[in-house]
């Protein structure tokens, strides 16, 4: 099994039912398990404003291929869907009790299954007490609970919580993650979420906890490898011009392209990269980006701009 989840999505939306159906079927037989959804993908494409047309992809290519549930795992995200077109996000389905239940329901509906193996908080909302979420959580039909754009100290509560209510504990984070680091105080494209790009004290907690971390727009949207994408300004600065040197080195060494050798430092570090690519080669190189074997040396050259003893939690004074 490989360690990479298909991120689906704009499945429905810009990416059509031909190639997303192409796209499942190619990271199936390539070894892919997790296949990654929510209930608000993608309203911001869609016809109606409204989110949804990435799960019912999923349900009719479930549907159409008799067995195939059993060979892959299913998670899905609910809590960012807009109450009303346009409302996001100041006015969205949140993390009510009611609003819970209701929102797991209809992506079981458009999913067509009975369970999920993976229900995401898609962010948090301090409208409602943490505690309130969890107990809603305990009745749904879900291996496995996480959140995502989650702050450590929320999910922390919410976990003690959990243990002694004797209800789901998240296991999981899902936030922004690369191997090149935002400038401090500054959000890459495409992440909203004040807590959205994975921090040390995240890694710190998850590894502490025992939680797994999955890595979303790891890649960049491409911009590592396409020389018509820039890479954003807020990875512009002294820091990560160190980091590139030492990625373009290691690619050479690999023979891979640089988002490989990425995909492949993340997967070392035990987070799973998550692939939201429209074409069959770009998922066939990040499967292959996945299954590549760095050296120790290659390994300790990518996290040299990071070692710094003094920032050692347990150096001496």
């Amino acid at each position: 099994m490989t360690e990479l989840v298909l991120g689906a999505m704009m499945f429905g939306t810009t990416i059509d039912e031909e190639t997303s159906f192409a796209l499942l079927d190619r990271f199936v037989e390539r070894g892919g398990e997790w296949i990654d959804t929510a209930d608000c993908y993608a309203f911001w494409a869609s016809a109606d404003g409204r989110g949804g047309d990435s799960e019912r992809v999923l349900g009719r290519w479930l549907a159409a291929r008799p067995g195939v549930r059993e060979r892959v795992k299913l998670a899905t995200k609910l809590g960012a869907e807009p109450i009303e077109p346009g409302s996001w996000p100041d006015r969205r389905e949140g993390l009510a009790p009611d609003a819970v239940r209701a929102a797991f329901a209809g992506s079981l509906d458009r999913l067509g299954v009975d369970r999920v193996d993976m229900l995401w908080l898609h962010q948090e909302d301090r409208s409602v007490p943490i505690e309130a979420t969890v107990d809603a959580l305990s009745g749904l039909a879900t291996a496995r609970v996480g959140v995502s754009n989650f702050p450590a100290w929320l999910t922390e509560r919410g976990r003690v919580h959990a243990r002694a209510s004797g209800g789901k504990a998240f296991d999981a984070f899902q936030l922004n993650a690369t191997y090149l680091r935002p400038r401090p105080g500054t959000l890459p494209p495409g992440v909203a979420h004040r807590f959205g790009v994975l921090s040390d004290e995240q890694v710190d907690y998850a590894s502490a906890h025992g939680m797994e971390l999955w890595a979303y727009t790891p890649l960049l949207s491409g911009a590592y490898d396409n020389p018509g994408k820039e890479i954003p300004q807020v990875y512009s600065h002294s820091g990560n011009e160190a980091r590139l040197a030492a990625l373009d080195a290691v690619a050479a060494e690999t023979g891979a392209t640089r988002g490989q050798v990425v995909l492949a430092w993340l997967a070392g570090r035990g987070i799973r990269p998550m692939l939201g690519g429209s074409k069959l080669h770009q998922l066939d190189a990040a499967l292959d980006g996945v299954a590549l074997k760095l050296s120790a040396d290659q390994v300790e050259r990518l996290d040299a701009p990071d070692g710094h003893e003094w920032a050692s939690p347990y150096a001496q004074p």
